[in-house]
């Protein structure tokens, strides 16, 4: 029985390549976090937002203020991870995301995990929180509104 049915905004699937386990051939727990951000990035593409393709025409960049994850069942080598990204938050100047990772999704997750990110400027070696970009804010927005639909 599914732990939720909460709706998501994007779904981004990965195998898990051999180099990503540990001696007990289980995924590191450290590899969860970079799977997190890898859907992140996956996500804001699929809205035309390249995270690094359109930071320089935007002057921005997203860094990571707050990351966690909890783990509930081991993930091993091939298994193909389904993680799911849902808009948690959206504030003038940062997005707050939720992941759940799941191996077949009509099961419960396998991890959960949440990530903010800040929108900030890069200027003469500075960096200040600045809002985000409003036809970036559109498609968050956008996106959020269509996964509660």
């Amino acid at each position: 029985m599914r732990e939720d049915c909460k709706k998501y905004c994007y779904e981004h699937s990965r195998r898990v390549e051999f180099h990503e386990t540990d001696l007990a051939g289980i995924v590191h727990f450290s590899n969860f976090y970079r799977y997190m951000e890898s859907a992140e990035h996956a996500f804001m593409r699929s809205l035309g937002h390249p995270v690094h393709g359109r930071a320089a025409e935007h002057g921005i960049g997203w860094p990571r203020v707050s990351a966690s994850c909890e783990f509930r069942k081991p993930a091993r080598n091939d298994d193909v991870l389904r993680i799911r990204v849902t808009l948690e938050e959206i504030r003038t100047r940062s997005v707050r995301y939720s992941f759940r990772f799941y191996l077949d999704p009509e099961d419960d997750p396998i991890a959960t995990g949440k990530v903010a990110v800040a929108c900030v400027q890069f200027k003469d070696g500075e960096i200040s929180a600045v809002p985000i970009p409003e036809p970036i804010r559109t498609d968050l927005k956008a996106a959020a509104a269509a996964a509660k639909s």
